[in-house]
């Protein structure tokens, strides 16, 4: 009995961390929100991430200047971060990704 406790106390616990890192904002607000850093963008990739804890949305736009990667706050719409990519960087990123499971 005292196992089952614990296991839905955790259960519980998971569950709450999880319901906390839902979005408040959607992706297509996000994306609207990101290409107005890149005016006449085109979005090559978006994705939903955990980044140090904190939820975000990364969007690769491709513009007159090449690449620039731009994260938005999944939970407030701010712009937390504007890059300028390489494309050295880029062709790094899209290796490590392939690595992935």
């Amino acid at each position: 009995m005292k196992k089952l406790m614990v296991l839905l106390i955790v259960a519980f616990a998971v569950s709450d961390v999880y319901a906390a890192q839902k979005p408040k904002i959607s992706m297509k607000k996000a994306k609207a929100i990101a290409l107005k850093k890149v005016p006449g963008g085109k979005i090559e990739s978006a994705e939903l991430e955990n980044e140090g804890g904190k939820l975000i949305y990364s969007f690769d736009i491709k513009g007159t200047a090449g690449i620039t990667e731009v994260n938005v706050d999944a939970m407030n719409g701010k712009v937390v971060a504007v890059q300028n990519e390489s494309p050295a960087k880029e062709a790094a990123e899209k290796k490590a990704e392939q690595k992935k499971p």
